[in-house]
């Protein structure tokens, strides 16, 4: 008995020394968006820099893709995208995916058919959340989420508390509040209270709770994506500190990473004032690169710059990140490396460095980065990008996967070339950080020994692939188009004149067959002739959701349409129910961008009122607070 009882007091002992782990995700954060860089100054994020002084930068850190879920996805379980099967951000969708299979159709000017994509992470991947917990740690998960609903959430992860409990792609309304977080309401006597301050506020709270660990918290923040709002007094004080001629312009995206940096700064007072500083590991980075094609402020939200394109697509600007990790007896404080890393890399360095066993079978695609931490010499081995999708975002690419072999890097373009073969960009990030020169047809031995580490990982990992488009017309075939945003159409009557661009209260959205008045943030839509409907240049690819918040004392059948590019309508019915504001969610099974967006009305229901419209896709999203 006395034995036993010996050993259970070691076991809680040896449990209590273990240094706690927290681990800060940003959304959308680019690598020029922090100050730890030297590549921004109108962005302030003195945290990350008191971070930074605490353990080691990473100059050359890259997400597992140019999109959110899949990073999140390769966190949890140290698996690259193409394993796991998430390679878009769908997760929110209503359909449960577990398995990615090839595409089936694709549109005639494609050369490729993309997979279909899983739409959940499954609960039978070992997760580094499992492995803590089998190990003694309490574990939390703050913030975002994205990896599917319950039966999928943090709680089924692996993790006992999961605050605010939300699936969705990004907040629930505003980041200031009154935000619309089901059953998590803002301080009521906190005015303009920020969704970081409040997420660092419940992180801290279950700190103390938990501080005599050891304990895991997962704080994935929503900042910095969209939609782009802030404190007004932040964005007044960036305003007035506005430089024109600088990329980096807008004031309320400034704001928000302020905010950001603040909730960082909240969380390294608390592990300050708790003595828990020599015994807590904290890791911060961000799920892909910033975000330059949305606009706010009459700008871009960001600039990548010197770095080429932004999230979305397979050039740096999308996946290399910024990245801090402070490891207390580890990691020398200030410290910088320019070995490259990647988001698969967390899982098994926090095993070896905590002593910890992976589970039988356990692979990963990443590796242990502990000697790099350490101060001592180590060489990577490649790392590989999987995003078998095109979206049409400025710098968009087809359906790739890319290589990093030290300071070489190659995209591989499926079937993009003649007659079905794979097309490539080669370049030297050493002498070329914004990939401006393709060094593919002058180095074609590079190409190809690179190319061969990339069918080596495709093969290993089970890749589900990209697929020839058997419906190819190459009349329909635009290459020109490659890169370049899809153009924002304005609509022209017969005659050739620019039609009327409809009252900007409505913010870009335009009604046909009714009258739409804007009045304290609330359309009310009335009719003037059969069938009235609201029509909104989507700026969307599906498969997608809508979300109207909308108000009908009568309610009725109604329908959603959109129209392709030179394609025909496609309907889907919904039902708008009578009584209070409700949210009226729909499903678009589409596949490509959507074009044109109408709501459809049911006209013996009229009138009607709408509150704000959301349309998010995989790659995109877009919300309308009217």
């Amino acid at each position: 008995m006395r034995l036993a009882f010996l050993l259970l007091f070691f076991a809680v002992g040896a449990a209590r020394s273990q240094p706690n782990v927290v681990l800060i995700l940003a959304d959308d954060l680019g690598w020029a968006d922090t100050t730890l860089y030297g590549h921004t100054s109108f962005y302030k994020t003195p945290n990350l820099e008191r971070l930074a002084r605490r353990g080691m930068t990473f100059t050359r850190a890259y997400s597992a893709s140019p999109l959110c879920s899949p990073t999140r996805s390769a966190v949890l379980t140290g698996l690259s995208p193409a394993r796991t099967g998430i390679t878009t951000p769908s997760c929110h969708l209503p359909q449960v995916v577990l398995e990615a299979t090839p595409g089936s159709k694709a549109a005639p000017g494609s050369k490729a058919v993309q997979p279909k994509t899983v739409t959940r992470l499954k609960t039978d991947f070992p997760t580094l959340t499992k492995a803590l917990k089998a190990a003694g740690y309490a574990t939390a998960h703050f913030g975002k989420w994205h990896l599917g609903a319950e039966p999928y959430s943090p709680l089924e992860h692996g993790f006992d508390v999961d605050i605010p409990h939300h699936s969705g792609p990004g907040p629930a309304g505003s980041y200031v509040a009154p935000w619309k977080f089901k059953d998590f309401d803002p301080d009521p006597d906190v005015p303009d209270q920020h969704i970081e301050d409040r997420m660092a506020q419940e992180a801290v709270q279950w700190m103390e709770k938990v501080k005599d660990g050891p304990f895991f918290m997962n704080y994935w923040m929503f900042s910095v994506h969209a939609p782009f709002d802030a404190k007004k007094a932040l964005i007044e004080k960036y305003r007035t500190a506005v430089d024109p001629t600088n990329p980096q312009r807008s004031p309320t995206y400034a704001a928000m990473v302020e905010s950001m940096d603040d909730a960082v700064g909240t969380l390294l007072d608390a592990i300050d004032r708790f003595g828990l500083a020599d015994n807590t590991i904290v890791i911060f980075s961000s799920d892909n690169g910033g975000n330059m094609y949305n606009e706010i402020d009459g700008t871009t939200p960001t600039s990548n710059a010197p770095l080429r394109g932004g999230k979305a697509t397979m050039f740096e600007g999308g996946v290399r990140v910024p990245q801090i990790i402070a490891w207390p007896g580890v990691t020398q404080p200030g410290s910088r490396s320019d070995v490259l890393t990647q988001s698969e890399d967390f899982f098994p360095t926090l095993l070896e460095g905590l002593g910890l066993a992976a589970a039988n079978g356990q692979v990963f695609d990443g590796v242990s980065i502990l000697p790099t931490l350490r101060g001592e010499s180590q060489d990577h081995p490649p790392t590989f990008t999987y995003f078998p999708h095109a979206p049409g975002v400025p710098d968009w690419l087809p359906e790739a996967v890319a290589v990093h072999e030290g300071e070489w890097k190659l995209i591989r373009l499926f079937h993009q070339g003649e007659s079905g073969a794979h097309r490539y960009l080669l370049f030297d990030l050493a002498n070329d950080l914004g990939e401006k020169t393709n060094l593919a047809a002058k180095m074609p031995e590079k190409v190809q020994a690179l190319d061969a580490l990339i069918e080596t990982f495709l093969d290993n990992t089970h890749a589900v692939r990209p697929l020839p488009n058997p419906a190819f017309d190459p009349a329909q075939y635009h290459p020109e188009r490659e890169g370049i945003a899809a153009p924002k159409h304005t609509a022209k009557p017969k005659g050739g004149k620019t039609a009327d661009v409809g009252d900007p209260a409505l913010k870009g959205w335009k009604i046909r067959n009714g009258k739409a008045v804007v009045k304290d943030g609330i359309v009310t839509v009335t009719s003037a002739s059969p069938d009235p409907f609201l029509g909104v240049a989507a700026g969307v690819t599906g498969p997608a959701t809508a979300v109207f918040r909308v108000k009908s004392a009568q309610g009725g059948k109604g329908r959603v349409e959109w129209i392709p590019s030179g394609g025909k309508a496609v309907t889907v019915p919904c039902e708008i129910p009578p009584g209070d504001w409700t949210d009226l969610t729909v499903t678009i099974p589409a596949e490509g961008p959507l074009g044109i967006f109408r709501l459809h009305l049911p006209e013996q229901a009229l009138p009607i009122q709408l509150d704000r419209v959301e349309l998010t896709g995989p790659q995109q999203s877009r919300r309308w607070d009217f």
